[in-house]
């Protein structure tokens, strides 16, 4: 897992073909190294090390998830709606020891692709589910939480391990 400030991290990611074999491979390995990383609800392809546009999450790994579309890889994933904002406190694998209040939309809708069939897939999400898909596109973006902080009134030391 590539900790910030890897240069990763901040690069928008390329699109890819969510049929490809090496996409394919990527997929297992990302949703293997999230089941793997305990109290953590989504990663994205650059978290390790590829700059691809490809998120793994699973919001039921989380004590306040409403939604939940189960274990799930995205391939190339996009916000097509958002709505209902609010501050949450959120973490990231990449970043550890630190939480903010980030401002995001409670409700989304999210189009992407399945790997290895390329299927396309729309997924409703609320709550920790929303908040975390977000989190993943903005490691697509080159974005990390910490760049939607206002400012250091709204860090926080993590001190558990339920936050977003």
């Amino acid at each position: 897992m590539l900790g910030a400030p890897h240069p990763v991290l901040s690069a928008v990611a390329e699109p890819v073909d969510p049929g490809d074999p090496e996409v394919v491979a990527a997929a297992a390995d990302l949703l293997a190294t999230l089941r793997r990383t305990p109290a953590t609800t989504g990663l994205a392809a650059p978290q390790i090390g590829l700059s691809w546009r490809l998120i793994a999450f699973d919001a039921a790994r989380h004590p306040r998830s409403r939604s939940w579309a189960g274990e799930t890889v995205l391939v190339n994933p996009r916000l097509a709606g958002a709505a209902d904002w609010d501050e949450g406190r959120e973490g990231c694998a990449s970043i550890p020891g630190l939480t903010a209040d980030v401002r995001r939309a409670t409700r989304i809708t999210v189009h992407g692709h399945l790997p290895g069939s390329g299927e396309t897939v729309t997924i409703e999400a609320d709550a920790v589910e929303a908040r975390c898909i977000q989190h993943q596109l903005d490691h697509l973006d080159g974005l990390l939480f910490l760049d939607r902080v206002p400012g250091a009134l709204s860090l926080h030391r993590k001190l558990h391990t339920c936050d977003a």
